[in-house]
Order: structure tokens, then C-alpha cells, then sequence
């Protein structure tokens, strides 16, 4: 074996059929990365290269699989202390503080939950689409608050992304809100996109525009002046539970962005120095994209929110 690679023999499951699906099935390899190796010349069936995805393959046909040393991501990894929920050799739940952006990006290129992973998990990651990164299938913002999950291998990755996708995901926020809603109890349905006249802000577009976003949300505690709403996610969309609740007119709390915080309730979002948006992402489910285990995870709310809890029913 060369260095820097190693090799994956075997043969065609039962049934046979389509080659990148066989092989998936077969390696444990995502059907993208066996797609890229193909491209690459490193896959051979009964000795003789393959280069075709779709063709179909006999039960029983030996193939081999040459699969390069994962290359180093580009980020770099940081020593930042994660609350870590759930983990294993597949996949990673972390309790994401305020105040810590998911993603590297342009004005954020290190110090983010990425970094900090890339750090955590070293030696451990298999190598995402040939890269050795976290296999990031969902995002939340900033200054939100909550549960969030990494893959942290390509097949975990694309079946996590399948799940998001075809909305399986259980996804529940926990949010504090301008005003009491009227129903107590119901769903926003409205397509969120880039503002066309401020592309740092998402809006409400009309149908055809945009992409589809479905939030069901229940009133947990009402005052006149705020409450406490539970938001369940049918589709997960860039500010969607933010954009939604200030469409009806309940703007979350300390939203800089999207809400209108009411004049007796602004004194104690400042006296508590409370300046991001209440949001706190409280509950994710999702089945395994491994071991097909259902799995379920609570988070607390985080004490600058529960503390601001406390003060809200104090001047109620």
C-alpha cells in the first residue's frame, strides 16, 4: 500500500445493482465520495478500472477502492471549550453558546465552532468529501443559543443532510417574544429571502420567491407585553424562526434585527446588558444516520436568559 493511502477490498452485496450504490453500501463510503473516486481512476471492479457511476454490477464482483489520506482542512483547529452532549465515533452534539459563529466566513475566519471542533475531534475525523473537516448539515446563528450536530464522516454527513432535507428532523426552539399571541397557538407558513433592499436581513417574499418555511409555534407563558413561546421547525431557513415570529407581530426580545422591543421591557434588557436575540434552540431528534437509533436531546436554557426570565415575570 502506498503512503498516504489505504485500500478497501470486498465484493458486491446480494442483489448487485447500480456501482455507486453497491459500493456505498459495500465500503461504507458515501455514494459522492465513491462518485469522486471514480472521477479519480482509484476504483476497480474484478481488477479492471470503473469510471461510470450507473452501471450495474453482479453480485458477487470483486472491487477494490483506493481512498487517499483525508487532506488537511483549511481552517484551523482551536482549543475552545465545547459542551459536548453526545458523541461517538459517527457524529457530535454540541450545546452551542451565544456569541459563537458556526462557520468560518469572511469577518469570521477563526474562533468558530468549526475551530473548535476541528481541535475536539482531531484524529477522529474520516475525511468529508476527501477534506478532514466537520460535516456541517445545519447552522444556527450567533448569537442563538442550543443544540447543534456535526458528522463526522461522509456517511454520517449524507444521512444526516437526507434527513434535514426531507424535514424528519425534530427541531424545537424556545424563544422569548414581543406581545402575547394571538391564537396562543398556531403555524406561520411564509417563503424567507435575502431583503432585496438590505442583503444582511432575510424577508418574507411572495410565493413562487424564495424558499418554502414552516414554523408551528405554542404560547408557554403570555403577559401583555411578552411571553414565552415554544417553535417547532417543519423547515429549517436562515433566521426563519425570527422572520416569522415579527411577521405576526411578536419580534423575539433583544432583536436588534427584526424586533421592536417595547419601551417598558427595554430597561431590563439593558440593566441586564441582555443585547442578542432570545433564542435558544432547545430540542433536537433525529434518527442515526449510523445505527438507525433514535436519538433525542434537551437543552436547558442558558443563564442569561433564564436570568432575563426572571426579571420579565418580576415586572409583569
Amino acid at each position: 500500500m502506498i503512503r498516504g493511502e489505504r485500500i478497501i477490498e470486498g465484493a458486491i452485496g446480494a442483489n448487485g445493482g447500480r456501482l455507486d450504490k453497491a459500493l456505498a453500501d459495500a465500503s461504507g463510503l458515501s455514494r459522492e465520495r465513491i462518485k469522486a473516486l471514480l472521477g479519480e481512476g482509484r476504483i476497480t471492479l474484478d481488477r479492471q478500472p470503473a469510471t461510470q457511476a450507473s452501471i450495474k454490477v453482479s453480485e458477487g464482483t470483486p472491487f477494490a477502492i483506493t481512498v487517499p489520506d483525508a487532506i488537511p482542512a483549511m481552517a484551523a483547529a482551536q482549543d475552545i471549550p465545547l459542551v459536548v452532549v453526545y458523541e461517538d465515533e459517527h457524529l457530535i452534539v454540541v450545546d452551542k453558546p451565544a456569541g459563537l459563529v458556526v462557520h468560518p466566513a469572511a469577518g469570521n475566519l477563526d474562533c468558530t465552532l468549526v475551530n473548535a471542533l476541528l481541535h475536539h475531534c482531531r484524529g477522529q475525523l474520516s475525511g468529508i468529501g476527501g477534506v478532514a473537516r466537520p460535516g456541517i448539515v445545519h447552522r444556527i446563528d450567533k448569537d442563538t443559543s442550543g443544540l447543534i450536530v456535526a458528522a463526522k464522516s461522509d456517511t454520517a454527513h449524507e444521512g444526516l443532510a437526507r434527513q434535514f432535507a426531507d424535514h424528519s428532523i425534530e427541531r424545537i426552539y424556545l424563544a422569548f417574544v414581543a406581545g402575547r399571541p394571538v391564537p396562543p397557538a398556531g403555524t406561520v407558513r411564509g417563503n424567507i429571502a435575502r431583503s432585496s433592499t438590505n442583503r444582511k436581513k432575510m424577508a418574507l417574499v411572495s410565493e413562487g420567491r424564495g424558499k418554502h418555511a414552516v414554523t408551528h409555534y405554542k404560547t408557554k407563558e403570555g403577559y401583555r407585553d411578552w411571553s414565552v413561546i415554544q417553535c417547532e421547525l417543519e423547515t429549517g431557513r436562515t433566521h426563519q424562526v425570527r422572520v416569522h415570529m415579527a411577521s405576526i407581530g411578536h419580534g423575539l426580545l433583544g432583536d436588534a434585527v427584526y424586533g421592536r422591543t417595547h419601551p417598558r421591557l427595554r430597561p431590563i434588557l439593558s440593566q441586564l446588558h441582555f443585547a442578542r436575540q432570545a433564542l435558544h434552540a432547545a430540542v433536537l431528534g433525529f434518527v442515526h444516520p449510523v445505527t438507525d437509533d433514535p436519538l433525542r436531546f434537551e437543552s436547558a436554557p442558558p443563564a442569561d436568559m433564564e436570568e432575563l426570565l426572571v426579571e420579565l415575570r418580576r415586572s409583569s
